[in-house]
Parts: structure tokens; sequence; C-alpha cells
């Protein structure tokens, strides 16, 4: 038999019709409407380039594809019934394997945060479902699933074959369709039904309350994990759950997790490993700032290219608002993928979060410029994707038995002249581009027999090339073409009509004297422009910063043996204050006290006419806390941890660094009666979350008292969450702990309580309760709730009444910290004096003065210092309410809190008496560390300056180029009180903004 050779062009005028009918009718089960169809589709690609992976190119290969799989790669015999298609100059390519999509399904609309009525505590979802709307694992992609003609076609366009959807709505989200992109039915695109499991920190659109913060979203998921372990054994309490029973089915596929920013990938980490499960992140971004971090997590990652716009400065005042971590963003953000390549972290890309999929090879490229390679940008969208979801037996390469999922090309795939002519999808060809016309050609006219060189640069120009060149017109219509031009600038033109096959033009004109002509048009060689792409050598780009902001290190600082000489030594301990005293640290501890100290190695810093104090801790602190302090949904929510949220990248850490704070005790904040776990931090500016975490220390919980866990002051909806009196907070409190007590009696098989494991804890002197409290009757109440279940309160924070019951306090066994002169911002602090301190500790109380404030926090010294005026305390003594004794409230003295041998060298240098307002923190030290100094501060102003010129410069150039820019924003930063709902959202129900 004779075998059918045509060029591209040709193939898609005849296979117009043939291909849709050939896809349709794969089908079985489905009726035909007309005469049926049976022929198999065979094609043989020849002479192409075919790339069958990122690491194998074969040259003037043949590839063979029938019924929409490929049959052969290679120079294996051409079948006989094969139509041929010549290649020759052309590349092949596998189409892409997008990983994380929402193709084919509703999009969905996000829960507002604002007054939209009373609170809804469980789920509105019908059904046999489990009790949280956030918690979606019942939802199947496939069942929502269906072919979108326009949303593939863009996506077709931008070079994809296959993508991995789900609807994006939820913490859980269900199931993943696997998909191709081709046109008809959804029954032949759905490659795989059950794909993956999906996930997030993000609600989604429910409307319910829980979980009304981030570490609301990680508790809710962690206790997911024990209930559906839990559930296997279906026990008969629960009834079905298809939730739950969705959620185990799915665990043996492939779990992806969205996440929002670089610390959020860690805690989706975190949350894995506690249960076994290794997630595949769905990166946020941003993820370059920490690679060591995101190398330890052992996971693979799906990255975005959606790099931000430079930023519109123009205007000076709006330039001053923009943050220099957003400029550093934008201008380091394209080189994630390379630091991925770089680190050798599996990653696949992806078009998620691109406002135009066909932006995607464009946003390659320029990651590309940023220094990834082209062989690893290939191997991200093609087979790393499908090895990456288990779908690497179907798509991602060209090879035999898997889907003729593929491209054709004009060169190298990620060159920007390159022209992308088709996308092959299950066998079934879709143009993207006609085949490229342009280059330079010969043109005869016949009968002279004249030459001429043509440039078509486009579809509607072309350049006559002479001694003065001219240009002229051309336009398409299928294989009919037209042209005209001038011989000469203001010369009539010559119009030529004919048709263009793929090398060779010809057809019949009108010379310019109005005479009937021939011509013919050879082609000669393609049009090339100089591909615009940087190498990576070429670009400027900047330091990064740890954390990211323009007070971040270049390098992280470490430990080092220091000498402090000649100063007034504070030591809290029985020697007191020692004048023109020498400190010796090494290896982050206190070595040496005394005089004239050998210095040997150590750096050498002149205290003279200086004060040496311990550092600061402030034992009420919400700074470095993610996406809301307080999950005030429910009364009772011991489940939630701020050790989940711990921000790293917060100002505030070296703000109060600068005022001579070394820890921080971060607490849930005041919205419930038994509200979430704390976490008590040092202030190692630079670390991880988790490096920041102060280890081996006892683990405390907040609990609340007064107008907010009883929502006084919540708005006039809130009138539904138990309790709303005093009377019902002592009733939730009494509930709570019978609760964990027979809680903690039940045999072998009980469901685990992440709440009540909490309480148990307390139980047991295994946890400390901090309460925030005003009024002398709720104090009262609970130290006797307290006594009924034989645990007792440690800390009482605010306190304002203090003085009242300082007596019962000490015979109970708390402690109390408190504010130096807050009193009358609401109705339950009327009776606050500034004596407060100074009468609880003659009374014999352990007395802290904390914060609750992210800049009083820079001021604890002076805060202090009002005892002073307010009852004549002693400097000593007063110093002691912010160093010491927060120290031993939080059962860490024997390690920080007094300067005395074998100690943590947690130290502050103060220019001045550290009682006197004129006294500054020169230098903090933190485990033997200088993680403030006064004068790099002022060095690192100079470097902010600069830093903020470049890039400014920098965008103004962009814009200049016409490159599109983004309005210039202030960065919103999160900064909490005790009252502070879930991330600011007090405001909104107030106020219905």
């Amino acid at each position: 038999m004779k075998k059918t050779r045509m060029s591209l062009a040709r193939l898609c005028l005849l296979l117009g019709g043939l291909l849709a009918g050939n896809f349709a009718h794969a089908q079985e089960t489905f009726p035909v409407n007309g005469i049926a169809d049976k022929r198999e589709g065979c094609y043989a690609f020849i002479k192409a380039t075919i790339v069958k992976n990122a690491t194998t190119t074969l040259n003037n290969a043949t590839l063979v594809i029938r019924n929409g799989k490929i049959v052969s790669v290679g120079t294996g015999p051409v079948p006989k019934d094969a139509v041929v298609i010549d290649c020759g100059g052309k590349f092949i390519y596998p189409s892409f394997v997008d990983p994380y999509s929402d193709y084919g399904t509703q999009p969905v609309k996000k829960a507002t945060t604002g007054r939209r009525g009373d609170p809804q505590f469980l789920s509105a979802t019908k059904g046999a479902y489990g009790w949280n709307q956030a918690i979606k694992s019942e939802v199947n992609a496939a069942s929502v699933f269906n072919t979108d003609e326009g949303t593939a076609k863009t996506l077709r366009e931008a070079g994809f074959g296959t993508v991995l959807s789900h609807q994006q709505d939820g913490i859980a989200r269900g199931t993943g369709v696997l998909v191709t992109l081709a046109d008809g039915n959804e029954n032949k695109a759905m490659i795989r039904e059950k794909a993956s499991a999906q996930y997030s920190f993000d609600k989604g659109s429910s409307t319910q309350d829980y979980p009304g913060s981030l570490m609301g979203s990680i508790a809710l998921l962690r206790q997911t994990y024990l209930d559906a372990q839990w559930y296997k054994t279906r026990p008969a309490k629960e009834g079905t759950n298809l939730t739950l029973q969705a959620w185990n089915e799915s665990q043996s596929l492939p779990q992806v997790f969205d996440v929002e920013d670089k610390w959020d990938a860690l805690r989706a980490d975190k949350i894995g490993d506690e249960f076994g499960v290794q997630y595949i992140i769905k990166a946020a971004g941003n993820e370059y700032q920490r690679m060591p971090e995101m190398a330890a997590t052992k996971a693979s990652f799906i990255l975005p290219l959606n790099f931000p716009l430079p930023i519109d400065v123009e205007d000076p005042n709006d330039a001053r608002f923009v943050a220099l971590s957003d400029m550093k963003h934008w201008e380091m953000a394209p080189s994630e993928p390379a630091a991925f390549e770089k680190a050798n972290i599996p990653f696949s890309l992806t078009a998620s979060g691109l406002k135009d999929a066909k932006q995607f090879l464009a946003a390659i490229r320029k990651a590309i410029e940023y220094g990834l390679s082209e062989q690893k940008a290939l191997d991200a969208v093609t087979l790393a994707p499908a090895r990456m979801i288990k779908a690497d037996d179907q798509v991602g390469s060209l090879e035999p038995g898997k889907l003729a999922n593929f491209l054709v090309t004009s060169g190298t795939l990620f060159n920007e002249n390159t022209v992308l002519y088709q996308n092959w999808i299950q066998g079934q060809r879709y143009t993207i581009k006609d085949e490229d016309f342009r280059g330079t050609y010969t043109l005869t006219v016949l009968p002279a027999n004249t030459t001429y060189t043509l440039l078509v640069k486009n579809a509607s120009s072309l350049s006559l090339i002479q001694q003065d060149t001219v240009t002229g017109s051309i336009s398409f219509s299928g294989e009919l073409v037209k042209l005209a031009f001038p011989l000469k600038k203001g010369a009539a033109q010559l119009r030529l009509s004919g048709v263009a096959a793929a090398k060779e033009w010809s057809g019949t004109g009108i010379d310019t004297s109005g005479a009937l002509i021939k011509w013919r048009a050879v082609f000669n060689a393609p049009y090339t422009k100089k591909d615009s792409t940087k190498p990576a050598s070429q670009l400027a780009i900047g330091k990064l910063y740890y954390p990211f902001n323009g007070y971040g290190w270049e390098t992280l600082p470490q430990q080092q043996d220091i000498l402090i000489k000649n100063a007034t030594v504070w030591t809290n301990e029985s020697e007191g204050k020692l004048e023109n005293t020498d400190v010796l640290v090494r290896n982050g501890k206190i070595a040496q006290i005394g005089k004239s100290l050998a210095a040997g190695n150590a750096r050498v810093i002149d205290g003279t006419g200086k004060h040496l104090t311990p550092g600061i801790i402030d034992e009420h602190s919400h700074i470095a806390i993610s996406r809301g302090v307080n999950e005030g949904t429910q009364s009772v929510t011991s489940e939630v941890r701020i050790a989940d949220v711990v921000n790293p990248d917060d100002v505030n850490i070296y703000r109060q660094l600068s005022g001579g704070v070394i820890a921080s005790h971060l607490l849930h904040g005041s919205a419930n009666t038994i509200g979430g776990q704390s976490q008590l931090i040092k202030l190692r500016w630079g670390a991880d979350a988790e490096e920041l975490k102060f280890a081996g220390t006892d683990p405390f919980i907040k609990f609340a008292l007064g107008e907010n866990v009883k929502q006084s002051n919540w708005g006039e909806r809130q009138k539904v969450r138990f309790p709303q009196t005093r009377m019902g907070v002592e009733g939730v409190l009494t509930d709570a702990f019978t609760r964990a007590r027979d809680y903690e009696k039940e045999g072998p098989g009980k469901r685990q309580d992440l709440e009540l494991d909490a309480l148990v804890e307390i139980l047991h002197s295994k946890r400390f309760v901090t309460c925030h409290s005003y009024v002398q009757s709720e104090i009262n109440m609970l130290m006797k709730v307290a006594d009924s279940f034989n645990f007792h309160i440690n800390t009482f924070t605010h306190i304002l009444e203090g003085y009242k019951v300082a007596d019962k306090m000490k015979a109970h066994g708390a402690g109390g910290s408190t504010f130096a002169d807050w009193w009358a911002y609401k109705m339950e602090v009327q009776d606050a004096i500034p004596y407060n301190a100074n009468i609880m500790q003659r009374v014999g109380l352990t007395v802290a003065i904390n914060s609750d404030d992210a800049e009083m926090a820079r001021r604890l010294n002076q805060e202090a210092a009002k005892s002073i005026k307010y009852g004549d305390m002693a400097e000593e003594d007063a110093l002691k309410m912010v160093t010491l004794n927060p120290a031993k409230l939080l059962h860490v003295a024997e390690h920080t809190g007094s300067i005395k041998v074998g100690k943590d060298a947690d130290l502050v240098l103060w220019s001045n008496n550290p009682m006197s307002i004129y006294a500054k923190a020169e230098k903090t030290m933190v485990d033997g560390i200088v993680y403030f100094d006064r004068d790099r501060d002022l060095e690192l102003r100079q470097r902010i300056s600069t830093e903020r010129n470049r890039l400014v410069q920098k965008m103004l150039a962009e814009k200049k180029k016409g490159t599109a820019t983004q309005k210039a924003a202030p960065t919103q930063e999160e900064i909490y009180h005790c009252e502070d709902l879930q991330a600011g959202h007090q405001k909104s129900l107030i106020n219905g903004n």
C-alpha cells in the first residue's frame, strides 16, 4: 500500500473533521447518531527531532501513534496504513502536565468574615457527614468535573495536555481527578477519577465559625487524622460518617497540600510527620527564602510561576509605603525554581496563580534567566509532575503505550522565537498556530524572469530587500496568499495572489503596468530574531536576608566567646550589683564573673560606664504569631497551639531585642474561657520557628475570665455562644475538667481528643495555666475550681485587682504578671491602681510586669521602673519584675533571668542605669550571640536606604520599558492583643466591615 505523505499544514486541512469523529466514537456504550466510523487513527511523524524526555533526544526520528496512544518512537518501520507527516526541521515534545489545577470544576466563593448573622457552631452540610464544614474529604472532583472548551483551549495553547484538577475549597478538599484537555465528553478525558487527596489551611466556603484562625485549622487537621484512625474500628457511637470514611479511603493516594507561605510549608510537613504522611507541597512562591528548611522536609514541591509584577514607585509618596521585603521579593521570586534545582529538591511547575495561562512559557523563560536549567525546566513540566502524581505510566514522556500527548514546535521549546504549532492530546490534533511562514523568500516573476528577495516577519507585512528596502503587505486565507508591494518608494504596487504550500508559493498577478504575470516564491531561511533571554550570570540580584526584611542577616550569626569588661553588673543574685566587673561568655553560657578577667581569644566589649543586666523576659506577649491570636469560636479550644503558628519574620522580634527583650511568652488571646496552648520563645532573630522555641521548658496554656469570654464587647449578634455570664464561665470550667477526668478513665479504644488531652495534662501538673483576669470575684472562683480538681493556677496575668486578693493567691500558690499602670480602659478595670505590683510583691507573690503589646514591650525596663515611683520599690527588685521573676513564673529561672555562672548568656548592655528613661540597650545577647547591636543597627538603616533606592530605580526602568506594573501598597503588619479575634475579625463583627 502506498503511504500518504504530507506537510503539517496540509494535514490540518485534511483532518479537520476526521479526528473529531474518531475521538467521539471511542465511547463504546454511547449510541451513534449517523454512520458508525470504526477507522483507527494511525499517524507517523517522520524526520522530526523527538525529545522523549528531558534527558533523551532523538534526531531524524519517527513517532507512530494509533488510537490515541504511542506505538513507537525512534527509527522503526512506518505502518502501511499510517498517514505520514513530514516533520523535517521540527521538534516533538511531550505535552505538559499540570499537577495543580481547578480545570473543569466550579469556582467556589469563599465565606466572608463580615457580619453574617448568628454564630454557626455545626456544619450546614446535609447528610451523614462530619461535624465540620471545612473538612470535605467526601468531595470527589470526578463527580463535579465537566470539560470546559474555552479553558481547555487556553491551557492547550500554553502547552498542557493533562492536568490534575480538584475543587479548591476547604481544609480537606477531597480527591482530585486526572484529566486530559481533549474536547468531547468527560468519560474520554478522564484518566483517573481518584488521583490525589487535597488539603490546605484555608476553610474556603465554610460558613461555620470553627476554625477561625490558622492554629485552629491545624488543630482541626490533627484531630481529623486521629478521628479517621479511630473510625476504622467502626465505633457504634459514631454511626456512619461518610467524611471520615472518604478520608481513610483517600490516604493511599498522592497527598497534595496547598500553602500560602514558606512557613506554612513547614507547618504542613510537621503535620505529615506526626501522622506518617509525606505531602507534596504546592508552594507559595517565597520558599526560596528558606531553602535549607525546605530541603529538610524531604517533600516534593509544586512551584507556581505567578511572579509579582514590578511595583509602580514613580510617585515617591507611594514608594515610601512599600516594604523593602516586597521589593526584594519582586526581584528574587523568579529565582525560586533555580533555588530548588540547586538544592536538589524534587519539583514540578504549575500554571496555577497565573492570570493568563498563556504566560506560562514566558514565566518559564524568566525562571531560566534566573538560573533554572532548560533540562530541569522541561522535566518539571513533563515527567516530574507525572511521577509526582503516579501518572508516569500514562503521560509525561514519549514512550510506547503512553497517551499520544505531544507538542509539535518550530524549534527548541524554551527559545522565545519558537512557535508551538500543534498540541496532540490522546491522538487528537489541536492547532495552536498555523505553520510558520516567516522567513526570506526568493521571488521569481515571469515572463521577465526577474528575481527579488522578500522578508516576511509577520502575517501582515513584508519587506522587499534591496538597496532601498521598501515595505508591503501580505495576508493569508487558508492556503491562499496575497502580496502587494512597490518596487521602489512611491511607485505603483506589484499585486500577487496564489497558493501557499510549505516551502513554495505560486500564482498569478498584475505588474505595475497592469500586465498579467506568473510568480513563484521559494523559501530560503526562517526568520529569527535574537532571543532576549538573558543568561543568569548577567542578572544583578540582591542578597537574601534572614529574616527576609531590611534588618535581616546576610549570614546568620554564630556563638563566640565574649568578654564584657568593667561594667556595672546587675546580677539578680545575692551579690546584687557589682561595680567595675567583667563577665566572660563562652559557648553561649556565662563562664566567669569577676574583675580583670583574662580575655584569651574572646571578643572584648568595653562596658565602662555602662550597665549589664539579664535579658528582659516578656511574660505576656502576642508577637510573632501568624493569622490569628484567638481561636475564639468555641469556649474551650485547648487543642490549638501557638507553637504551630510562630512567625519568625515578625519585625517585632528585632524591635524588642532593641529594647533588651530576650524571650517572649506567646499567649493565645482571651476570647474564650479555656484558650490555646502557649509557646515560650527566645528572640533568636533570623532563626526558623523551631529554633526560636525555648526547648525543654514546661508547657503552658491560656485561660481567661471576664468580659471577653462572655462576649460583652463582641456586638449584639454574639449572644449565642455559651457562656454569656460570669456564672457561666464557672460552669464551662467545671464541665471541661469533669469531662477531662471522665475521659482519662475511659478504657482502650477511646477516641483521642486533643482538647481533653491538654486538660488532662493540667490535672497532672504537666501543663500550667496562665489566666487573663481582672475582677477579684472571678479570681477567687477560678482558684476554688482549680482546688476542687487538685491543680493550681500558675500565673494570673493582667490581675489588676490582684492587690485585693494577694493573700489568697499566695495561699493558692499563684504568681501575678501585671501592667504597671493601665486602668479604666474598660468597665472591669475601673479599680486598677498603679500600686498593684508593689502590694502583691510585699505580700510575697512572684510578680512580673508584662506588655501584652508589641510596642510597649520595647520599653519594659521603663514599665518596671514605674513601681519605683508607685510604692518606692527598690531598683533591683523592679528590674527583677522583667527578668528573674518572669523566668520563675515560666519555670526557666535555672536557665535565665539572672547573671550567674552556668546560666544562658542572655544579657543586655545598657548605656545608662536600666531603670532610667535615658537608658538604651546597646547590645542584646541571646545564648551568647549578639542579636542586636546599636552600631550595626545604624549600618542596617543605611543598607536599607541603599537597597531601596537600587530596587526603586530597577522598577522605574522596568516601567519605562513598558512592563506592566502593580499599584504600590503598604504591607499590612499583624499586631495582636488579647482581645483581637480571627486576624482582626473582631472589627468586622462589630462594624460589619
